[in-house]
């Protein structure tokens, strides 16, 4: 085997040797060269620290600051201990025991070409598959493998979405429309042409008929009823009884099933009025125009 003298005479006429320290100075050869180059490194992850990750190449160490670990912020690193990870030296200084290596490069640059590959295929319309990355208020970001795209929560139904945290969960795959590429921004929605609620509404919702819906919230001036999702229609104050109501509140609650008659339809505007009084006049015209049976000969 081959070893490094680190001392002729240890004292007692010995010859000191150490095969570590001929290995870390092969590791540290290799790792100048690498610097100098610019070359890209393998090498398994020896030890996941505070501040970092430290990898071993030939027995020389490399700190990998947690800031140059990945190109987001990864605030638990446990996940890198004992994996084979790729990274560069941007600084090498054996002398003050500094070595440093940085991931964040190769990654940022993978993900440059990524995005052009994925720009250079996509186009507004496209419905393409990706994965929930972050779930925000106000919306959610999904990774389409090489750039990320916002599903905003106007668009995450037809019908209204209270909350995308409860909707959406990280790491989830989902088939998204693409509704528009602007530069690197790219917005997407699941409210796809071919289930828009509006597409025969003009024969289900067509004045005169009867409908049923649900209070999905109140005003001083009437009540807006669900349809169905992504179809509302407005039962006025004046519509809601024959009798005289004040407000909406004092006789509907939020929730609450009902079963109106279509007054008027807009579907250009996509406005739907209602009416429980119409159908309450209708009732009463029947009762009056219904056959009185007696028992009398």
């Amino acid at each position: 085997m081959e070893a490094k003298v680190t001392k002729v005479n240890d004292g007692e006429g010995q010859v000191a040797l150490s095969y570590k320290r001929l290995a870390a100075d092969r590791g540290n050869k290799k790792l100048e060269e690498a610097f100098e180059n610019h070359e890209v490194l393998t090498a398994k992850v020896a030890q996941v620290l505070d501040g970092g990750l430290s990898v071993v190449v030939e027995g020389a160490r490399v700190f990998i600051p947690a800031s140059l670990v990945s190109d987001t912020y990864e605030k638990d690193l446990t996940k890198y201990a004992d994996k084979e990870i790729e990274f560069i030296i941007t600084e090498f200084n054996p002398k003050r025991r500094r070595i440093i290596g940085d991931r964040k490069q190769i990654m940022v640059a993978k993900r440059a070409e990524l995005q052009k590959e994925l720009f250079d295929k996509i186009h507004a319309g496209d419905v393409v598959e990706g994965t929930i990355k972050n779930v925000t208020d106000f919306g959610a970001f999904i990774d389409l493998g090489g750039a990320d795209g916002l599903l905003h929560i106007s668009e995450m139904s037809w019908g209204r979405v209270e909350s995308p945290k409860k909707a959406f969960k990280a790491g989830e795959k989902v088939k998204v429309l693409i509704k528009d590429i602007n530069g690197d921004k790219i917005a997407l929605s699941l409210k796809f042409p071919e289930t828009n609620p509006w597409k025969d509404a003009s024969d289900k919702y067509a004045v005169g008929n009867v409908v049923n819906g649900r209070v999905a919230r109140m005003t001083d001036f009437g009540a807006f009823v669900e349809l169905e999702p992504g179809v509302d229609a407005l039962l006025h104050v004046s519509q809601i009884s024959r009798e005289h109501v004040e407000k909406p509140a004092d006789v509907l609650a939020i929730g609450q099933e009902i079963e109106a008659k279509v007054v008027d339809f807009n579907e250009d505007d996509k406005k739907i009025s209602l009416s429980i009084k119409a159908l309450q006049g209708q009732d009463e015209a029947a009762a009056e125009d219904a056959p009185v049976y007696s028992d009398e000969v």
